[in-house]
């Protein structure tokens, strides 16, 4: 690959990395719901011309209604989710789980699309499903004030990030990548509208609240899937899906810096059993003996 690609490539996992923290300082005063919704709608409206200037724009009217699903599914859902996540627990334990969104993508292929993983694969399945069940059984706590909705929050998330994506290989294959991007954040920012108006803030948020979510929408979204793209056409996806690992690096830097986080040396084990995991099940890693 091109120096050029290398650079995008760490650059996209910085910025996704800092959409953890700031959407955690952005939703201590919007609330849950209000962050998402802004952070879908700053979206598409980042987006919009884009999809007007690529000529798009009838490939989304084409196939609106399944578009906007995917939406909810890829983005109205598990950003609130991660909104409610980040106000109980650590960003970069938010990150972390995050990482697993491969390892459900595999599960979730095999029992729809009928994509059965080679042996490597279902080795990779049990490894990465035990370093989550170790992770969440030393971290959460359903007890008032612990933070076990928390941690399920996250992998709900991840299993609607999953679901998207077979969902999206199912039936909208073929349809311009910026035409999904931007008519799944139009689909998102409609469906969260209603709980993001009952749920507004009573008081005004800070200007530290309000540049939060710009960047979080503009920067972590927007661009974010700009970026995402051109690497999935200079590298392809498999290589730009390792992306996913090095997400949880900076994440974790970014909360322990600005956040006073704890890292914790077996959160960095448990990361560790989680990503090797999900490179055997994605298939970016694989053991010859196990075909």
């Amino acid at each position: 690959m091109k120096k050029s690609v290398y650079v995008e490539f760490i650059l996209l996992a910085a910025i996704w990395g800092s959409s953890f923290l700031f959407t955690r300082i952005a939703a201590v005063e919007f609330g849950v719901m209000p962050t998402a919704f802004l952070r879908v709608l700053l979206a598409a409206l980042f987006l919009m011309p884009f999809l007007l200037w690529s000529g798009h724009w009838p490939a989304f009217k084409k196939r609106a209604g399944p578009i906007m699903f995917v939406g909810m599914l890829n983005s109205g859902i598990p950003f609130a989710l991660y909104a409610y996540a980040v106000m109980s627990i650590t960003t970069g334990l938010s990150a972390i789980l995050n990482a697993t969104v491969p390892l459900f993508g595999a599960i979730v292929a095999w029992l729809w699309l009928k994509d059965k993983p080679t042996n490597s694969r279902i080795m990779g399945l049990v490894i990465g499903f035990i370093g989550v069940a170790l992770l969440a059984g030393d971290q959460a706590s359903f007890k008032p004030g612990g933070s076990g909705w928390a941690i399920l929050a996250c992998l709900v998330a991840t299993t609607c990030y999953a679901i998207s994506a077979s969902y999206t290989r199912k039936y909208l294959m073929g349809v311009p990548p910026m035409a999904t991007s931007t008519g799944s954040m139009i689909g998102a920012a409609l469906g969260l509208s209603v709980p993001a108006l009952l749920s507004w803030p009573s008081s005004v948020p800070s200007l530290q609240a309000w540049g939060s979510v710009l960047f979080v929408a503009i920067l972590c979204t927007g661009v974010a899937y700009v970026l995402y793209f051109r690497l999935i056409e200079a590298a392809g996806p498999s290589k730009t899906l390792t992306v996913t690992f090095m997400i949880p690096v900076f994440a974790i830097v970014y909360g322990v810096l600005f956040l006073g986080e704890e890292l914790t040396l077996w959160m960095i084990v448990c990361a560790c059993v989680i990503i090797c995991g999900t490179a055997l099940a994605t298939g970016l890693v694989k053991i010859k003996a196990l075909r």
